[in-house]
């Protein structure tokens, strides 16, 4: 066997796994503000106010509008998904085999992102939709929206609604949401997958990780992008240690991030009753 296909194999599964947290690790990374590469451990995300138009006289002086300007810092985080990987010789040409590892870690990482960024919306106060001992329905949208447009957060399409599965099936019961009539039929949830989905200008998104309570009351966010922000020092590393004792690989996956909570306006938390009938 050639002395160099151990670091083909690492290679290999390092780009593997990098591409698999791209593709399927996280859902939520790119609908929140990103700050990639950070150097240190900490990274800040500016906020800034909204400014005020005003006139002038004639060769007087533009006014200024003093906009309010603070930031928002981020603490990165190191997190680490590590197996055993025994019989390495059959891993390295059973590329199925090698793939679903790659895939394990990845999701796992992802999952960490994912509770990352629903752990800093959880926190978000201003806007909150009691439950109602009712699920999700057309009016707790409509009063979401009406708050986003009071609140002028921006209709530019890259608002986003994150929703346990149970409230996704409530939302496929509403013509509003399913049926062309309403929607235009380029907007049709998709054929061959239910992952995401436009309407009144927002990707819904069901996601599993949502925070449930004592009372089964699940936590559902909408958002603006700029609302929250997620940095990263190192998305995805892959170190593979051989271990004699153990005549066995191990595989450690590993990231360094962080988000944090920057604008409360730009979040509507939506309570939703789970409780089984």
């Amino acid at each position: 066997m050639s002395t160099t296909i151990d670091q083909a194999f690492i290679k290999q599964f390092e780009r593997e796994v990098h591409e698999a947290y791209q593709r399927q690790g996280s859902k939520l990374r790119n609908t929140v503000r990103l700050i990639p590469n950070v150097n240190g451990s900490t990274a800040v995300f500016q906020k800034v106010g909204t400014g005020t138009a005003s006139t002038k006289s004639t060769h007087g002086m533009v006014p200024v509008m003093n906009l309010d300007h603070s930031n928002i810092e981020v603490t990165l985080q190191d997190f680490y998904a590590g197996d055993w990987v025994d019989r390495l010789d059959e891993l390295k040409t059973n590329i199925d085999e090698r793939q679903v590892i790659a895939a394990a870690g990845a999701n796992a990482l992802g999952r960490k992102t994912d509770e990352l960024i629903i752990d800093e919306l959880s926190t978000a106060s201003t806007n909150v939709i009691v439950d109602g001992n009712v699920g999700i329905t057309k009016d707790k949208i409509l009063e979401a929206f009406e708050t986003f447009g009071g609140s002028d957060v921006p209709d530019d399409g890259q608002r986003f609604c994150i929703v346990g599965w149970k409230q996704w099936s409530e939302l496929l019961s509403l013509d509003e949401f399913v049926h062309a009539d309403y929607i235009g039929s380029e907007n049709l949830p998709f054929s061959s997958i239910t992952q995401a989905k436009v309407w009144l200008g927002t990707v819904f998104i069901p996601h599993s990780g949502l925070p449930i309570d004592g009372s089964d009351i699940r936590s559902c966010f909408w958002y603006h992008k700029t609302a929250v922000g997620h940095a990263s020092a190192s998305d995805v590393q892959t170190d593979i240690s051989w271990h004699g004792d153990r005549a066995a690989h191990f595989i450690n996956n590993m990231m360094s991030q962080g988000s944090g909570l920057i604008d409360e306006t730009g979040i509507v938390t939506i309570n939703c009753d789970e409780t089984p009938d």
